[in-house]
């Protein structure tokens, strides 16, 4: 699977970065870290890991790291994971297998069964679920998760999406923008 990239947005994550990229080592996807050029520390804790490309984001925020990593990625596919490890690498492969004929699969701690979330609490869930509900009945979404960035696609499809927000409202930009431009897209579960 070298034709995909890995976009690992990080924001000092010296603790949790090198941990996580210890138990991605063994797949043999290409590994994009996108992080602040002020982020001394995570850099630091991870100058000795090999097979990473480093991308010293331009502008701050979560929705510029991602839009950047993936205006960076030259492989066919991309997916965003997030540096804490809170997103689990198993389902990389069957995501992957699943995007041959769509151009996004998000993961979703909703979908039945098997996906689901340690942190969750009542009120993350309940405001998941509104959140998620608005996007279905405003937008005609047929989503489970829409503020999980848990997503594999073809980097062609991100890249066509034109994504602007720089912060963390690029969640719900991505499927909103994937359903306006008829991008076809599934959810699989996936436990956070």
């Amino acid at each position: 699977m070298s034709d995909l990239t890995l976009i690992i947005p990080a924001k000092k994550e010296a603790e949790s970065l090198p941990i996580f990229l210890k138990e991605i080592e063994r797949f043999k996807y290409k590994k994009l870290i996108v992080l602040q050029k002020e982020d001394l520390e995570t850099k630091k804790a991870i100058e000795n890991i090999k097979n990473l490309e480093v991308y010293e984001q331009k502008k701050n925020g979560y929705g510029s790291a991602l839009i950047e990593g993936i205006n960076s990625v030259k492989t066919d596919y991309c997916c965003i994971i997030n540096a804490d490890g809170s997103m689990d690498p198993k389902y990389l492969e069957d995501m992957k297998n699943q995007c041959a004929n769509l151009d996004f699969v998000f993961g979703s701690r909703y979908q039945k069964p098997g996906g689901g979330s340690e942190d969750d609490d009542l009120v993350t869930s309940i405001g998941n679920f509104i959140f998620t509900l608005i996007g279905n009945v405003l937008f005609n979404l047929k989503i489970t998760d829409i503020l999980y960035t848990f997503i594999l696609g073809k980097t062609s499809s991100f890249k066509n999406l034109n994504l602007q927000n720089s912060d963390f409202r690029i969640c719900v930009e991505i499927p909103i923008k994937a359903k306006f431009k008829n991008m076809k897209y599934l959810c699989l579960p996936s436990y956070e």
